[in-house]
């Protein structure tokens, strides 16, 4: 499709207006829409948690702790606060004490408080993976329509719960 207003170029750009309950179609050429003050580019979002932490760390980071580089991905601490994401696991070691007064900026304090991540037993662990079999053979019995079967593999399951 050719630019409406050039008559060069190709549209790119769909432009519509309504005016006094007319709708009215532009097809326009990036040159013809930017001169028109319609944005042609769209400009990625920035992730509102690289924000704040970005106005968190300048407020406590000197510039001269700001310069350091990941070896591993080559991730800049400016490229931490822009997008709020690190690029590998290397880069908690290489960025530990800028990481360190963040946290201790953002969660109040240094350390964890609150729960803490208990394993499950393993008792409980290998009861899962059977539960989970025999709903899988339970499935397929009644697809099957092996119905004594499934039967008792529904009894096995409400035992084992």
């Amino acid at each position: 499709m050719v630019c409406d207003n050039c008559h060069e170029r190709d549209a790119v750009v769909n432009l519509t207006t309504i005016e006094n309950n007319a709708v009215r179609q532009l097809h326009l050429c990036e040159q013809c829409a930017a001169e028109r003050g319609v944005e042609t580019t769209v400009a990625t979002p920035k992730h509102p948690l690289g924000e704040f932490l970005q106005a968190v760390q300048q407020q406590t980071m000197p510039a001269s702790l700001d310069a350091g580089k990941c070896p591993f991905c080559g991730l800049t601490m400016k490229d931490f606060r822009d997008t709020g994401r690190l690029g590998c696991a290397r880069c908690y070691t290489t960025f530990e004490p800028s990481m360190r007064e963040l946290l201790r900026r953002v969660h109040g304090g240094p350390r964890h408080i609150g729960r803490t991540y208990r394993a499950p037993r393993e008792e409980a662990v290998g009861t899962a993976g059977v539960l989970g079999e025999l709903r899988d053979k339970l499935r397929r019995a009644v697809e099957q329509e092996q119905f004594e079967t499934a039967a008792e593999l529904r009894d096995r399951i409400r035992v084992l719960e």
